[in-house]
């Protein structure tokens, strides 16, 4: 039994990352609640040696003259009727006390055999109980870690009655809820996706451990540092990004460098870098637009495809913008969206008007 839970524990480590000595803490308080629980003893010590691969519970007593509470004292003459009741019963006596004057203490070990069932069954729930809480925290730490960055991850299950699906991070399952999934996305069991992990929950004791998304704005950024090398280097720069998941992202870039065309980057031969960025998004359409400090020139370029005639900045936070008539409704978008979506990336309220 002792080698099975030693090996147990050698396992928990190895396969689900929980330190051995944090189960060891664990398993030793179990143990003493439990015996405390059951036999209404006020001082039990439980100690696990992992290197001889051994566990002792001893049992404390004050040695008194006049016992007045049975449970932490005893007497000179109830020791030794407990160690002939124990001798008869084919149970070998061990203490790690010396002395037996009154006031010392009197510990002897307890044997598996004396346990009851009750003890080990309230151990074992506390233990797996430990197990979990142990496993959550490593995943809380390991989600910590990756906050904030896209994750891949496979979908395990979708279910139909809510449309939430369950993919497998690699750190553990979780669920990507419907409202989190890209509008129009039909995700199945086996797909390989990008998630981002906004949102780390580990303090709660109910809901999800991590929260995953496919529509925040930080999605594509991610996506995007992880194509453009520029990126990464810091080179190019991402200064603003909107977004209205499944069909259409602005983002706006800024190179560092003259020589290096932050679009063109973003971009890639023949398209390459966008384009895949593209189909990990299912399809949505992405503008990428030269950023500037120049207000007339960022709201230009924000407003694109659209081509504009005049920009007349009214104040910091207001302009009214004049494209000839072909170009006003490609201007607005369908449904206002690009000129919302132009809005939202330059931070200004923008009027458009036909000339």
């Amino acid at each position: 039994m002792n080698n099975e839970f030693f090996e147990a524990l050698d396992l928990l480590e190895r396969e689900r990352h929980i330190p051995k000595e944090y189960m060891i803490e664990k398993v030793e308080a179990a143990l003493a609640a439990a015996c405390k629980k059951e036999y209404g003893v006020a001082s039990i010590t439980v100690v696990i040696d992992p290197e001889k691969r051994d566990m002792k519970v001893y049992r404390k007593y004050k040695i008194v003259a006049e016992v007045e509470d049975p449970t932490v004292e005893i007497t000179k003459e109830q020791i030794e009727a407990l160690e002939a009741e124990r001798k008869a019963a084919g149970i070998k006596h061990k203490t790690r006390s010396r002395k037996r004057s009154v006031g010392a203490d009197y510990e002897y070990e307890l044997h598996t055999k004396e346990f009851r069932r009750l003890s080990a069954q309230n151990a074992k729930q506390v233990i797996v109980q430990a197990i979990r809480e142990a496993e959550k925290s490593r995943q809380a730490r390991e989600y910590e870690e990756r906050k904030g960055e896209i994750m891949s991850a496979i979908v395990t299950k979708v279910e139909d009655s809510t449309g939430n699906v369950v993919v497998d991070t690699g750190i553990s399952q979780a669920v990507l809820p419907r409202n989190e999934q890209i509008p129009g996305e039909v995700l199945r069991v086996d797909d390989r996706i990008k998630v981002y992990a906004f949102q780390v929950n580990a303090a709660s004791e109910r809901g999800p451990l991590v929260s995953l998304t496919r529509v925040h704005p930080d999605l594509v950024k991610r996506l995007f540092e992880a194509e453009v090398p520029e990126i990464q280097d810091g080179t190019v720069i991402i200064k603003n990004i909107c977004r209205e998941a499944g069909s259409r992202t602005k983002i706006a870039v800024y190179s560092r460098d003259e020589s290096v065309d932050a679009v063109g980057a973003c971009i890639g031969n023949r398209g390459a870098r966008i384009n895949a960025v593209v189909d990990e998004l299912n399809g949505e359409k992405i503008d990428v637009i030269p950023y500037s400090d120049d207000p007339t020139e960022y709201i230009k370029a924000a407003l694109l495809p659209a081509s504009v005639k005049r920009v007349d900045i009214e104040n910091e936070r207001s302009a009214r913008v004049v494209v000839a008539p072909d170009q006003l409704s490609l201007a607005i978008g369908k449904q206002g969206q690009n000129a919302r979506l132009a809005a939202r990336l330059t931070g200004c309220k923008i009027d458009i008007k036909s000339e």
